[in-house]
């Protein structure tokens, strides 16, 4: 008789550590014994190069390696401790635009190197180089120039500083695009866009104007103006960065000063998100230029860092080791001597491992497994709040997605307490909207399950019963539980709306590769907060931000969230974001599915690890102790 499947699981994982009952010791017991905490990591990094990714698992190991201003605190949310800046502070409380951080004097790089204020500048240009091409570029777009330098915004650049233009003309160019059209003929310039022609392209336009359309508004004497600019810049061969005035700077090498668009009273939360970290000039620098990406400047031999642990080896598929960095200004009070990151991609591989003794963490714990474990290993499961949403993500430049009533009929037909009921099983939230419940923000209520008024926006869309919807593919990961998930959505799809749904699974970086080249129809996603504010599910959705991948934008939404940013009291300024995402779940770009919950095995010799809602536990602050029910040697 073929046992049920989850009882085959179950009986492999007991004997399998019934058998290793009677090995000498195990992996578990000998690197608590060497001070090595070991992680399981779910997949391999796309990379490390804390610019670059944009991934928890890349994170969970650039946490180890660099710090940033500050460092977030072991057991308490929303806390900041001294990392790299001693002490911070905003140069006027009532209104906290500008900050000051000073930097200890004792910083340093793995490699000896001074750190100082500099490589934060470096950092912070280099984060924003278009080139670089960076998924979290717009984490700085709070700081004045930002993003203007990011986006190329040649035009506006040239022309605030020019007594010809008035205030009025320079607010006006912020907010006309000169960038890509991509409406345009691809042969044409405003395809390119007049803050990206070259020399030779500005020239002939110069001598022919109308071989460029112009937006509304721009007279025939401004369009002179700028183009005599542009070109005067173009054939200069300098670059951006001489024109803007950034607002962060080094008045000497251990003080940074920022000074933001708009008041920032959590600016010190979001320098803890590993684009803030400061990135090592000389040895980004020494293996290509500032632009260049996935360079050897992060591989094991080159890799310089200032966290409290250096890269000691990465073997591709196996694991990656990082050990106790010595030039660490902390390195007295680090609780590790390393730290052995597992990327082990299917869930219950990992528990088995974990049940044989070969991991202090799982990285997460299969549905099917929660009970067993809550069974067997009752003081190890942990079930935690984690603020993040699960959602589908739409290709709103494909067909049937470029109508919002389908979008929405798609999000309408899931049954969100039977998926978390059924198949997830962790104790997950049905999604009401974007932002999970967060304080004082009035959560959404808008998603629901209504297969009825799903099937009746299918029709006026054109596609009754689904007749006439094309075979949609499913982008998801290579993880049992993402199919899992993929088949009851793909039931539920067929169910509800006679939608035909194949489903593509593919491993991490090729996943992450397919959604940013927008090769897909809809795919699985989620977001984990990267502060404690709303801001941070909200404004990865603007256009053009390498987290957006879908193909939206709405100028009615920007325009909310730049309010939102000038607006100084806390519950007023959450009422705008409450208005800019009912305007986003109005559109549906994104399915939001469940929000999420946090199960996985922890075991009794880790100390020092608290629940945290963002997940980031400070590695410093960990320690391991042999656990009285561990065997002991002889």
């Amino acid at each position: 008789m073929k046992v049920p499947f989850l009882a085959e699981v179950v009986l492999l994982l007991t004997c399998a550590s019934l058998m290793n009952s009677c090995s000498e010791r195990t992996a578990v017991e000998q690197a608590t014994e060497e001070g090595i905490l070991i992680i399981g990591n779910t997949s391999e990094p796309k990379g490390l190069d804390p610019h670059i990714v944009s991934g928890v698992l890349e994170s969970n190991v650039i946490r180890a390696l660099f710090e940033g201003l500050v460092e977030g605190h072991p057991s308490k949310d929303g806390v900041a401790l001294p990392g790299v800046a001693e002490k911070w502070y905003p140069v006027d409380e009532k209104r906290p635009d500008e900050w000051v951080f000073e930097l200890r004097k004792d910083a340093q790089w793995s490699d000896g190197a001074p750190l100082t204020a500099d490589d934060f500048l470096f950092s912070f240009r280099r984060l924003l180089t278009p080139e670089l091409a960076s998924d979290y570029s717009f984490m700085l777009y709070y700081v004045r120039d930002a993003e203007p330098y990011h986006k190329s915004q040649r035009s506006y650049l040239l022309s605030r500083k020019d007594a010809n233009f008035t205030t009025e003309w320079w607010a006006s160019l912020k907010e006309i695009d000169f960038g890509p059209n991509e409406e345009a003929p691809e042969d044409s310039f405003n395809f390119k866009g007049l803050d990206f022609l070259t020399a030779k392209e500005l020239e002939a336009i110069q001598g022919k104007p109308n071989l460029f359309t112009w937006p509304k508004g721009v007279s025939a004497q401004i369009r002179t103006r700028l183009l005599k600019k542009n070109l005067a810049f173009a054939k200069s061969g300098k670059d951006l960065w001489d024109l803007i005035d950034f607002g962060a700077t080094a008045p000497d090498p251990h003080t940074l000063k920022i000074k933001l668009n708009s008041p920032l009273p959590f600016l010190p939360e979001i320098t803890k998100h590993y684009t803030w970290y400061p990135v090592p000039r000389h040895a980004v620098l020494k293996h290509g230029k500032i632009g260049d990406r996935f360079t050897a400047w992060t591989k094991p031999e080159n890799l310089v860092c200032n966290g409290a642990f250096f890269l000691k080896s990465w073997r591709f598929n196996d694991h990656i080791e990082v050990a106790r960095n010595p030039r660490y200004w902390d390195e007295e009070n680090v609780g590790l001597n390393g730290i052995r990151y597992l990327p082990i991609s299917n869930l219950y591989t990992e528990a088995r491992m974990y049940y044989d003794g070969q991991m202090h963490v799982t990285y997460s714990l299969a549905p099917e497994l929660i009970e067993h474990s809550r069974q067997n290993y009752s003081a190890d499961l942990r079930n935690e709040l984690y603020l993040g949403t699960y959602f589908i993500r739409t290709n709103v430049t494909h067909e049937p997605f470029t109508d919002a009533r389908v979008r929405l009929a798609f999000s309408l037909s899931l049954d969100q307490e039977s998926l978390i009921q059924n198949v997830l099983k962790g104790g997950q939230k049905p999604a009401g909207g974007l932002v999970p419940p967060f304080g004082d923000y009035p959560a959404a209520k808008q998603v629901r399950f209504d297969p009825k008024l799903a099937r009746e926006l299918l029709a006026e869309a054109g596609f009754p019963n689904g007749e006439g919807l094309p075979d949609i593919e499913f982008l998801t990961t290579d993880k049992e539980t993402s199919k899992a998930v993929a088949e009851a959505l793909q039931s539920m799809w067929k169910e509800h709306l006679g939608a035909t749904i194949k489903i593509k699974q593919l491993e991490w970086t090729s996943y992450i590769t397919s959604m940013f080249d927008k090769d897909y129809d809809l795919a699985a996603g989620g977001w984990i907060g990267d502060y404690l504010d709303p801001l941070t599910f909200l404004d990865m959705w603007m256009k053009g931000t390498g987290n957006n991948r879908t193909g939206w934008h709405s100028e009615e939404f920007e325009r909310l969230l730049a309010q939102a940013a000038e607006t100084g009291k806390p519950q007023d300024r959450y009422d705008i974001l409450s208005q800019a995402e009912s305007l986003f779940l109005k559109e549906r770009p994104i399915l939001p599915v469940y929000w999420y919950t946090r199960n996985y095995l922890l075991r009794p010799e880790v100390k020092g690890w608290h629940p945290l809602v963002l997940d980031n536990h400070p590695y410093k602050f960990i320690r391991l102790e042999s656990s009285p029910t561990m065997k002991k040697e002889g």
